[in-house]
């Protein structure tokens, strides 16, 4: 039987955060082409953040996935930016991204967060997942970009 735990991030495990998070995000749906050392750099520039808020789910001694966003208040009460949620490839299908995404909305509800917000793929399966959540796509903003 497995040894399960949920536990805020810590500044000491950056480097696992971001090999997870580099391979995580490299395949599908993302097939983003991230290196580990600019995934640490992204996961570690949240870490930094005054109002950061993540957990790491440990599996047998080894961290396996992480939940990590940032709060920020506007007229309406402080909301929450679920930044990244990345489960390592191997420990993918487990039910730990269910538990992270669980256990950081009751927490941050606790504490008087008023709404989340995410950004995700548009098709495939994630929007599927967020929507077990309570997650619907906004109908009164949008995301624009520039580059």
């Amino acid at each position: 039987m497995q040894n399960i735990s949920i536990k805020p991030c810590t500044i000491e495990h950056l480097k696992r955060y971001g090999t997870i998070y580099a391979a995580a995000f490299s395949g599908e749906p993302w097939n983003d082409n991230w290196s580990v050392e600019d995934a640490t750099i992204h996961v570690g520039e949240l870490l930094e953040n005054q109002h950061h808020y993540g957990l790491e789910c440990v599996v047998d001694g080894e961290v396996a996935g992480f939940i990590l966003g940032t709060s920020m208040l506007f007229h309406y009460g402080r909301t929450f930016e679920i930044n990244d949620l990345a489960v390592a490839p191997e420990y993918q299908r487990r039910g730990i991204a269910s538990s992270l995404l669980r256990q950081c909305i009751s927490d941050l509800k606790s504490q008087g967060i008023v709404s989340f917000h995410l950004i995700t793929a548009r098709e495939g399966v994630l929007p599927a997942f967020y929507e077990k959540f309570g997650f619907k796509k906004e109908d009164r903003v949008i995301l624009m970009g520039m580059e």
